[in-house]
């Protein structure tokens, strides 16, 4: 593998020479990390154009040395309930996983994790992107929000893929097209380690919450598993949809978001192998854990 310090310089001049605004940035007196953040800034900021095979190929090699640094999650290092349980009778429970409050009977405990940590880490078969209306992904440089997160570790592709998707939506329903609230879209993962992304848009909270606001998220995380059943993914990671940025009330959503997942799986269970509640604040881990006793 090319070492990480070629592959930053090259992605990084490839990306400023692909750039309309930034071709002359000066990176001679970057460090390691503020040429990441470039690369992340460059690509994040970047409009859907061709790039070049070369550009495509640096980039992907960066990105995979950088999952390989982080460190892929395989399905079978993610505990079910049940398993922590297990752990925790043991005194072996795992350190992304439920801590040592963890229920003894969950219903489909054998079917449902709760894991905190990095989405883009994964390897399962789906994870869910909380996207916005446009559904291209973050424009704000290295903003920390889900949308970008995804969007930077699966490679300008997935920008790309998106505004396909969108471009055939706006030639059927008009130039002013925005995915609506509550929907689901498939696409690839590319330089994710899972097998594909479920892109879902979440109501926004402006002011006090309703009871629309409430089926809205209710559909997301409907639309997604049926995403799920249709395209025979047995495994997928939710991240914590519409809380953040779009300002649902954490405590609520995850009580909908549970209802959703075991209520789904009261009827499907035999088709889905295992859901993940994926958390990344200690605040949202702490929920997700009441809920499960």
């Amino acid at each position: 593998m090319v070492r990480t310090t070629t592959n930053t310089d090259t992605l990084l001049n490839l990306l400023k020479e692909d750039s309309t605004q930034y071709q002359n940035l000066d990176i001679d007196s970057y460090t390691m990390s503020e040429k990441k953040n470039a690369i992340r800034s460059l690509m994040n900021i970047r409009m859907v154009r061709e790039p070049s095979a070369e550009l495509l190929k640096v980039q992907d090699a960066y990105l995979q040395e950088e999952l390989a640094q982080k460190g892929a999650v395989p399905l079978s290092a993610i505990p079910t309930l049940r398993d922590n349980t297990h752990r925790r009778n043991t005194d072996e429970a795992h350190p992304n996983a439920l801590s040592h409050n963890a229920p003894d009977n969950t219903v489909f405990s054998d079917k449902l994790s709760i894991w905190q940590g990095d989405i883009t880490r994964l390897q399962v078969g789906a994870i869910v992107n909380a996207a916005n209306s446009q559904m291209l992904g973050c424009f704000i440089p290295c903003h920390r929000c889900i949308d970008n997160a995804i969007h930077s570790a699966a490679g300008i592709q997935l920008r790309t893929a998106c505004s396909q998707i969108m471009g055939q939506r706006r030639m059927r329903y008009g130039k002013q097209y925005e995915e609506p609230t509550g929907t689901a879209t498939l696409t690839k993962a590319y330089n994710l380690p899972c097998e594909y992304v479920i892109h879902t848009v979440g109501p926004i909270v402006y002011g006090n919450l309703n009871d629309s606001l409430r089926q809205d998220l209710r559909n997301c995380y409907r639309s997604v598993l049926e995403c799920c059943l249709e395209h025979d993914i047995k495994s997928v990671a939710f991240c914590c949809i519409s809380t953040g940025e779009f300002h649902f009330p954490n405590e609520e959503a995850a009580k909908i978001a549970w209802e959703t997942v075991t209520d789904f799986l009261e009827t499907y269970s035999e088709s889905l192998e295992r859901v993940i509640f994926n958390v990344f604040k200690d605040s949202d881990r702490e929920i997700y854990e009441a809920l499960a006793r």
